[in-house]
């Protein structure tokens, strides 16, 4: 039986450019920023694609927000397994870890868990308390901040892809992959470190199931800073830059002698920074103000340009940046390490990601670029 458990506030701290989702303190100030979680829209668009292949489906879950509401909306059958205490619609990491727990006794042989790293964090711990003589598969779909872990689906369509398939032929091949989690407060500290946290029995589909992010290897210092000053050398006079996450964008921070944000997106004007860590909002309202491009690298070993870490870059961002919108740097081996896969963009709104798909020109050092494919990652 397929399984789903839903973290509903899963994503929420992202477009607030606050690298995270973790605690209801952080919950509270995303939403006062006017934040919102697209959990649910990303939940209904997986549950379609399984829908579509398996109609009224039983699908053991949790109450209301954490997933019957969104079985019942695709028309599929919820088996509640796990209901909040009282009459509360708040839940916390407990929940979603209790919530995985009862799923799995229930008999799921794949549980579908909605979120980012810090939800299937939780999911391990809920595993933990399970019968392990009776481990389940666990597939994530990309709804949260940080998806670096490789336990994810590339898009809400290919987990419905993938959980279709397990229906229909009843198992598919499953590796044991690394849950990984960056700590919200130390990176808030400027602290990066990501810690293991478990593993997980996951269904692997070539091109529907992502990568480890890897990273960039100290011996490619020199590549990394190549790529930074030919991003800094096409950079223009009255043009707002949206500095976004990664290694190589901190790079080209430092070479325009300011101090960017750890996993944020920082505004850069004539060698300035008009917004440090910007929302969504924020940056909204920069994009108003004048010409604007983001400046974005490449995940490693995923290939993503838009739609992991980077959320505040959102679909309304990236369309109010006119036809050019993407500035892409990297150095040259994350290009070649994709072996061929194209870059990947997930903005949650499938006709931008299909106009931003084609092929881009990557910055890759001082008079040096290569033009390389990117492909939605809803149409793998």
């Amino acid at each position: 039986m397929i399984g789903l458990v839903v973290n509903p506030v899963a994503g929420v701290g992202g477009p607030a450019g606050l690298a995270g989702s973790d605690g209801a303190d952080v919950q509270r100030l995303a939403l006062a920023r006017g934040a919102r979680s697209r959990v649910q829209e990303r939940t209904a668009a997986a549950l379609a694609v399984l829908a579509a292949r398996h109609p009224s489906l039983v699908v053991l879950t949790a109450a209301g927000p954490m997933g019957a509401d969104a079985v019942r909306a695709a028309a599929l059958v919820p088996r509640v397994v796990y209901s909040l205490d009282g009459d509360t619609e708040d839940t916390d990491a407990a929940d979603t870890a209790r919530a995985v727990e009862a799923v799995a006794r229930a008999g799921a042989e794949l549980i579908l868990v909605v979120g980012g790293d810090g939800t299937l964090r939780d999911a391990v711990a809920g595993l933990g308390l399970s019968d392990a003589r009776r481990m389940p598969a666990v597939l994530g779909i990309p709804a949260g901040v940080k998806m670096y872990s490789p336990v994810f689906a590339v898009s809400p369509a290919a987990a419905g892809a993938i959980a279709a398939d397990w229906v229909a032929q009843g198992v598919l091949p499953t590796e044991e992959r690394e849950v990984l989690d960056i700590d919200e407060a130390a990176l808030r500290r400027a602290r990066v470190d990501p810690v293991l946290h478990g593993f997980l029995r996951v269904p692997v589909r070539r091109g529907r199931t992502q990568a480890r992010k890897a990273p960039t290897p100290a011996s490619e210092a020199a590549a990394v800073e190549a790529a930074a000053r030919g991003a800094v050398a096409r950079m223009r006079p009255g043009v707002r830059y949206l500095l976004g996450p990664g290694g190589t964008t901190a790079e080209v921070a430092r070479l325009l002698g300011v101090v960017g944000t750890p996993l944020g997106v920082d505004v850069v004007l004539d060698g300035a920074v008009t917004v440090a860590g910007a929302s969504e909002q924020q940056l909204l309202a920069e994009t108003a103000a004048g010409p604007a491009q983001a400046v974005v690298t490449v995940i490693g070993g995923q290939g993503f340009l838009l739609g992991r870490g980077n959320q505040q870059l959102s679909a309304s961002v990236i369309r109010s940046l006119g036809d050019e919108p993407l500035m892409v740097v990297a150095p040259e081996q994350k290009i070649i390490d994709l072996r061929g896969r194209p870059l990947l963009v997930d903005t949650g709104d499938a006709a931008l990601d299909a106009r931003l798909s084609g092929h881009v020109r990557i910055t890759t050092g001082v008079g040096t670029s290569s033009l390389y494919a990117v492909a939605s990652s809803h149409t793998l």
